[in-house]
């Protein structure tokens, strides 16, 4: 039982390792996008598109930051849990 859990959450690692960094590039550019269109709105409107357009920037920063530095975290840990 241990060793399919084992190969699951490994699986699963796997697929969110690999499509993280697509998900950081769409989240940037999709800010970037909103952002200039913010520009061309009135200005009642302007600020919310604005905050929109940071927090997906914002938000694809912070998971390109999580998928670089998910293996090293990965192994701090490792070695954190390991008995002395």
């Amino acid at each position: 039982m241990a060793v399919g859990l084992e190969v699951a959450i490994s699986n699963i690692s796997g697929v969110l390792s690999s499509i993280a960094p697509g998900i950081a590039i769409i989240l940037v550019t999709l800010g970037g996008i909103t952002y200039g269109l913010a520009q061309m709105q009135p200005g009642e409107s302007r600020g919310k598109w604005q905050t929109v357009a940071i927090s997906m920037i914002i938000g694809g920063m912070i998971v390109a930051a999580i998928t670089f530095a998910a293996d090293y975290l990965v192994q701090e840990f490792g070695n954190l849990l390991k008995p002395v």
